[in-house]
C-alpha cells in the first residue's frame, strides 16, 4: 500500500482517520452490489448537479503524483486513488468489502503455474487504451522492464522480491505473458505481493523527451532515459491535465483539470473496455485543510456527495460491544447514510534508526518498549474515537479476527502502562524524571547500561512532526505527549501537511539523515503488498522501509512467509514484529467515517484497500 492519511501510504501512507483491517483474506471474484440508498430522489441529493459528484478529500491531504511507478515520499493512497481511476493494475484487489482478487475487473486472468511453480503464465482481457492501442504482453514488459532498472527509485521494491526474483519476462504473444522465478513461491503471496506491482504501461510513455521515442519497453539498457523524463513530468504537476502523456489511460476516467492545491476533475474515458463506464459527466475530488472544514461543508448538506464526519462531531459514542465496522448514531442522516470506512492495513510511526544522534537510543529495544508503553490505545479509542477503531500491536490487523492473527498480538506484549515504562529505562541506565529530563546516568554496553552509541547525560528529548488537519490525530498525540512526560521522555510535537511528514520520513544515511520520528497519522494500508507480509516495510533496504530498520533474523522469518503458505510462518513473523517493536504502534481508526449522500445509486461497499469506483455511481 501504501502509506495511509485518512486518507492516504498506499497504498500504501495514511493521514487523518487511520486504518483497520476490513475482511479476511480469501482469494475469489467479487462482483458489485451497489450500496443502497435511504431516501432521496435526484432533486433532494446533495451534489450540485446529478451529473457531477464531488468527492471529499483528507484534511490536508492532496493528489501530488500522477505516475503509478511512485517513490515512497508519494506512495500513498490518494495519489493510489487518482491513478488507479486512469491507469489500472494488471489485477484489481479487493470489492464487496472484502479483500481477494477480483478478476471481473482485472486486466488478466487468473496466472497460470507450472514448471515446480517457477514458470508463471499471465494472459490478457481485451483492453484498450484511450489513444487506440490495444493493452499487451508488451506494455507488462515494459513495467517490469522500467522496474528492473529503477527499482531504488520505486516504494514499492524490497530487495531480492519482484523484481529481482523474476529469471525471465517474455511476451510469448501480445496477450500473454511468461514470467520465470529463480525458485517456487508461495502462489498466494506471489498474486498478492508480487504481480501486484505490474502496472502495464502504454508504449506512448516510452519517450525520452517530448518527440523522441525511447526503448525502454523492448531493452532494459533504454529504462534510465525513459525515467528521467516521466519523472520529470510527474514532477510537473501543473501540466497534467494537457500531458500527451497522461491523456493515454486504460481505466474509466481521464484528467479534465488539475490543480495543485487538491481541486481535480475527472472526465469518462468512452474508449473504457472494462464492465462498468462512467455514468456521470464529472467526478471532482475537493480539498480541505482541516476535519473541521469539510464538516462544515458536508453538514449543510449542499455541495458534497461523498464526505466524511470526524470523530469529535460525533456526539455520543456507539458501543464498545459492537463491531469495529458497524455505524453508530449518524447526526446528519437526513442528508447522509454513515459508512465506516475499515482499510486492510495497521498504524503505526517510523523511527530513524540511521539518526546520527537519536539513532542508538532507537536501537536499544529496551527504549522501543518503554515508549510503546506510553502510548494509550484503549483510553484513544474509548474516548477520542467514539470506539471506532481497535488497538495495534502487530502487522496483521487484529480486526476482523483470523487464523493469521496470533495469540501474541491478542494478548498485546506492551499495554499502557507508565510503571513498565519507568522500569524499562530505570534497568537500563537512565535516571527517570517525571515530567522532567530523563538522562543516561551509565553509558556503557553492558547489562542495565544504556548501550552503545548513547553518552552520559545525553537526554530522551526528540522531534515529532506529525499530519495536521484531523482533531483525532491532535487529541491522539497530545495524550501521546503527555503519557511520554510521565516518565521524562519529551515529545517535541510539531503538526505539518501530510505530504510534508512523508516527504521527510523517509529511508536516508549519512550526516543529513537527521529526522528522527514522522507520524502521517494512519500507517500502512496493505497494497501493493496485500498479503500481510513484511518484506516492502521492514526487510533489509526495503523501499518502504521508512526507519531503515534492519534484522537477520527478521529477514529470514519474511523470507519464510515469501516461499511458505500456512498460519506458521506469518505467526512467527508477527510475534518477532510484535515483540520487537521496530515501529511504535498506535490505535486503529477508522479510514474515513464515510457520509454517503441519501439518492446516490451503485456506491459499492468500501474497498479495504482504499481503491475507489466512482464509474459505479450514479444519481
Amino acid at each position: 500500500m501504501k502509506l495511509h492519511p485518512k486518507g492516504a501510504l498506499r497504498r500504501l501512507l495514511i493521514p487523518g482517520a487511520m486504518i483497520a483491517a476490513a475482511a479476511t483474506l480469501l482469494v475469489g471474484c467479487s462482483g458489485t452490489a451497489g450500496y443502497g440508498s435511504t431516501s432521496a430522489a435526484n432533486a433532494n441529493a446533495p451534489g450540485k448537479a446529478s451529473d457531477t459528484i464531488s468527492w471529499a478529500l483528507p484534511p490536508a491531504t492532496t493528489p501530488n503524483w500522477i505516475w503509478p511507478f511512485s517513490p515512497i515520499a508519494d506512495f500513498s493512497v490518494t495519489n493510489s486513488e487518482m491513478q488507479l481511476m486512469m491507469y489500472r493494475t494488471l489485477y484489481w484487489y479487493g470489492d464487496n468489502g472484502k479483500t481477494g482478487v477480483d478478476y471481473s475487473l482485472s486486466l488478466a486472468k487468473q496466472p497460470v503455474y507450472s514448471n515446480g511453480g517457477k514458470t508463471i503464465t499471465i494472459t490478457l482481457n481485451p483492453y484498450k487504451w484511450s489513444n487506440g492501442e490495444s493493452v499487451t504482453a508488451q506494455d507488462v514488459i515494459f513495467w517490469i522492464n522500467m522496474d528492473k532498472a529503477e527499482k531504488a527509485n520505486y516504494a514499492g521494491y524490497a530487495p531480492g522480491q519482484f523484481p529481482d526474483n523474476i529469471v525471465s519476462a517474455t511476451a510469448k504473444d501480445p496477450s500473454t505473458v511468461v514470467l520465470t522465478t529463480d525458485k517456487a513461491y508461495s502462489q498466494q503471496w506471489f498474486l498478492f505481493n508480487q504481480l501486484s506491482q505490474i502496472t502495464p504501461m502504454p508504449l506512448a510513455w516510452d519517450m525520452t523527451s517530448a518527440t523522441t521515442k525511447g526503448d525502454c519497453a523492448t531493452d532494459i539498457s533504454g529504462c534510465e532515459a525513459v525515467y528521467t523524463y516521466l519523472n520529470a513530468q510527474s514532477k510537473d504537476l501543473p501540466t497534467y491535465a494537457t500531458s500527451k502523456i497522461w491523456s493515454v489511460v486504460d481505466g474509466p476516467w481521464k484528467l479534465s483539470s488539475f490543480n495543485s492545491d487538491g481541486h481535480v476533475t475527472f472526465v469518462p474515458n468512452a474508449d473504457y473496455s472494462g464492465p462498468q463506464k462512467a455514468q456521470v459527466k464529472q467526478f471532482k475530488m475537493v480539498p480541505f485543510t482541516t476535519d473541521s472544514a469539510e464538516f462544515n461543508v458536508v453538514r449543510s448538506g449542499s455541495t458534497l456527495d461523498v464526505g466524511y464526519i470526524p470523530t469529535q462531531d460525533i456526539a455520543q459514542a456507539k458501543p464498545a460491544s459492537s463491531a469495529p465496522n458497524a455505524a453508530g448514531p449518524n447526526p446528519l442522516s437526513s442528508n447522509y447514510t454513515l459508512l465506516p470506512w475499515f482499510l486492510y492495513g495497521f498504524n503505526y510511526f517510523p523511527i530513524n534508526y540511521n539518526n546520527p544522534t537519536v539513532g542508538p537510543i532507537f536501537k536499544q529495544l529496551y527504549f522501543r518498549q518503554a515508549l510503546q508503553s506510553v502510548v494509550d490505545q484503549k483510553g484513544i479509542i474509548s474516548s477520542t474515537a467514539k470506539n471506532y477503531g481497535v488497538e495495534t500491536t502487530g502487522p496483521v490487523p487484529l480486526f476482523p479476527d483470523s487464523p493469521l492473527v496470533s495469540q501474541t498480538e491478542k494478548n498485546n506484549p506492551y499495554p499502557f502502562s507508565i510503571a513498565n515504562a519507568t522500569k524499562y529505562l530505570s534497568d537500563n541506565g537512565w535516571k527517570v524524571v517525571p515530567k522532567g529530563t530523563t538522562t543516561c546516568v551509565k553509558p556503557g554496553t553492558a547489562a542495565g547500561d544504556c548501550g552503545a552509541g548513547i553518552t552520559a547525560g545525553q537526554a530522551l528529548t526528540f522531534s515529532l512532526p506529525y499530519a495536521s488537519g484531523n482533531a483525532t490525530i491532535d487529541t491522539a498525540m497530545a495524550s501521546f505527549k503527555s503519557n511520554a512526560a510521565q516518565v521524562g521522555i519529551t515529545l517535541n510535537l510539531k503538526p505539518e501537511p501530510f505530504n510534508s511528514v512523508t516527504s521527510t520520513a523517509v529511508p536516508c544515511s549519512g550526516k543529513t539523515c537527521t529526522w528522527e520520528m514522522g507520524n502521517w497519522g494512519g500507517g500502512w494500508v496493505y497494497a501493493p503488498d496485500y498479503y500481510p507480509t513484511g518484506e516492502l516495510l521492514f526487510a533489509t533496504g526495503a523501499g518502504s522501509n521508512s526507519g531503515s530498520y534492519s534484522n537477520a533474523t527478521l529477514d529470514k522469518l519474511i523470507t519464510a512467509t515469501n516461499l511458505q503458505s500456512g498460519t506458521a510462518v506469518m505467526q512467527a513473523y508477527e510475534d518477532f514484529m510484535a515483540k520487537n517493536v521496530p515501529v511504535i504502534y498506535q490505535p486503529n481508526y477508522t479510514y474515513s467515517l464515510t457520509e454517503v449522500a441519501n439518492g446516490l445509486k451503485g456506491y459499492t461497499y468500501n474497498n479495504p484497500y482504499g481503491a475507489i469506483k466512482p464509474e459505479d455511481w450514479h444519481y
